[in-house]
Order: C-alpha cells, then sequence, then structure tokens
C-alpha cells in the first residue's frame, strides 16, 4: 500500500435493517496518517459505519476495506492491524490500570518481556505512570479516558478507531486528550477515524470532515472547502465597525468591485464578496475621513457549517 492509496475506503456501502436503511450508498476514503472526523447527530449511522469497518457488521451490499482487507473476509486481519476505542470503555475495576493493560498484552499474544514494556511506555505516555498501580475503579472519567488510549495503543494499531472519546469529560479533560491524540497520530502516522457529534472538538483535531445525516454523507472535506461548497459567494465575509455607519458610507462600500451585499448592522457594515476587499474597505473609510474602529474577516467554522447542513439540506 502506497501512501497515496486510502488505508480506509468503503465502496457503494448499505446497511439496511428491514426497511430502514441505516448506511445509505456510502462512498469514503480516508488516507495513512489523516485524522478523520464522522460528524453527525445520533442516528445518522456513524457507529454502523464503525462496525462494518471493523468486521462486526456486514454491509447489505458494498464492500469495505482497512489496511487493505477486505473487513468480511479477513475481519480476524483487520482487527489485529486496527484499535477501537468505544464511548464507554470497560476495564476490570479491581485490577490496576497496568493489569489490566497486561491482560490486553496477553490477549494479543505479546510476550511478557514486550508487554510489560508497552504497558509502562503507553501509561507514561497517555499521564498514567503515578497512577499505574491504582485500581480502575478509583480512576477518573478522564484516566479512564487515558487509560483506554494507552489499552488501545499496546497492539501498535495501523489505525484508531475513536468513538465518542471525550464523552463526559469536563473542557480541560476534553482538550488534553485531544491534544495527545493529535500527537500521537503525528508521530506515529498513524490514521485516526473519530466519531463525534460535537463540532469543536472535530474542528480543533481533524483533518477532513465526514457530514451524516440519515445513513447518508452529505458533506465531505476541510472545513475551508465545506465553507466553499456550503456558503459559495457568501465565503468571503468582512465585519467592521465605523464611524460614522451612514447611508452614504454603506452605498459607497457596496460600491467598491467584489461586494456582492453589503448591509448595516452594530455600528458597521457586514460584506459579503467574492474576493477579500478588507483593504478597499479600509482606503474608503479612510478616504472619506471616517473612523475605521475594527475590520475582520470572518470565517464559517463547524457551526455554521453544522446547521446550513443539518437544518437546510438534512432537512430537505
Amino acid at each position: 500500500m502506497t501512501a497515496k492509496e486510502p488505508i480506509i475506503r468503503l465502496y457503494h456501502v448499505t446497511k439496511q435493517y428491514g426497511d430502514q436503511k441505516a448506511v445509505d450508498d456510502l462512498n469514503l476514503s480516508i488516507y495513512p496518517g489523516e485524522i478523520f472526523g464522522l460528524l453527525g447527530p445520533n442516528g445518522a449511522g456513524k457507529s454502523t459505519t464503525i462496525l462494518m469497518l471493523l468486521g462486526l457488521s456486514e454491509p447489505t451490499d458494498g464492500k469495505v476495506s482497512v489496511c487493505g482487507l477486505d473487513s468480511v473476509r479477513q475481519s480476524i486481519e483487520v482487527k489485529r492491524k486496527v484499535g477501537y476505542l468505544p464511548d464507554d470503555v470497560g476495564f476490570y475495576e479491581d485490577r490496576t490500570g497496568f493489569e489490566n493493560l497486561m491482560y490486553t498484552a496477553r490477549l494479543n499474544r505479546l510476550s511478557e518481556f514486550e508487554a510489560r514494556a508497552r504497558a509502562e511506555k503507553w501509561l507514561s505516555r497517555v499521564g498514567l505512570s503515578d497512577a499505574r498501580d491504582k485500581p480502575v475503579g478509583a480512576y477518573s472519567r478522564g484516566m479512564r479516558q487515558r487509560l483506554g488510549l494507552a489499552d488501545v495503543l499496546m497492539k501498535e494499531p495501523e489505525v484508531m478507531i475513536l468513538d465518542e472519546p471525550t464523552l463526559g469529560l469536563d473542557p480541560e479533560g476534553m482538550r488534553q486528550l485531544l491534544d495527545l491524540i493529535r500527537a500521537l497520530s503525528r508521530e506515529r502516522q498513524m490514521t485516526v477515524l473519530l466519531s463525534s457529534h460535537h463540532l469543536h472538538q472535530v474542528q480543533s483535531i481533524c483533518d477532513r470532515v465526514g457530514l451524516f445525516v440519515k445513513g447518508k454523507l452529505v458533506g465531505l472535506g476541510g472545513i475551508s472547502e465545506l465553507s466553499r461548497e456550503l456558503f459559495g459567494e457568501e465565503s468571503i465575509r468582512i465585519e467592521s465597525t465605523v464611524e460614522p455607519a451612514d447611508e452614504a458610507m454603506l452605498e459607497a462600500v457596496r460600491s467598491i468591485g467584489g461586494v456582492i451585499r453589503a448591509e448595516a448592522s452594530d455600528g458597521g457594515f457586514v460584506i459579503d464578496a467574492e474576493r477579500d476587499v478588507a483593504a478597499d474597505v479600509a482606503r474608503l473609510v479612510v478616504e472619506r475621513g471616517a473612523k475605521l474602529h475594527e475590520l475582520k474577516r470572518k470565517t464559517f467554522g463547524l457551526d455554521e457549517i453544522y446547521h446550513r447542513y443539518f437544518e437546510g439540506r438534512g432537512s430537505a
């Protein structure tokens, strides 16, 4: 497998339960070293897609390939190469973090020497060395999630699939876990598939995002690509605070080449343009003897993208 070939590929994949399509004709390619986010509300088809990737559920139609392996016909081999962290990790509560990792190592048929080396390494990497001998039942939610990450890494997988990894974490715990996931992916060139309905965590970590609605992939790309696709000519928006923000100034702004529309808003103007006209706006305001208090280009983030898809196209 070359670096340009997808490490995960779903080709015309459909999963049907009776008359209900949980996943509907899904085509998706994810590349080595990429952090990819599956974003959508509960029931959108994210978990069903993950189960098919892991070989735990067979597609009704289509083909699923992971690490060059068929997830249906070679499911055992796939599981050797893929690490999976569910939203609620199960551990033996009366055993220590170290003992739980050693148990995982035995299941993966690691030697005693290799198991101990990896357990120590990953406990240190996720910041749990000081808690290695503490029973997991005494771990906080954040500690359990970090131990879950270490547990997944015991087999040193090529692909790591995380299903709602920050569920129940406080903001600081969420930030620390996401920083750790990003660092591990970059250091090891490991592909990460992260399923979530939390917009900000997906935007903060993912290289690309797939938006799911009712089993269908309705949007795919980086944040800037999705913004251009969704908002089109609106994708360049300039917000300004000007004094005076009168009608004469507004008409002058509207006359700038490339401006599509300009409206008054809170002591200034909101301008949609087909190019970046910020410098032209600043020059105009200064030449007309007005005061320019603020001028900024607005970037459409996942909040706006999510609502445009799920309230607009999603309902359609």
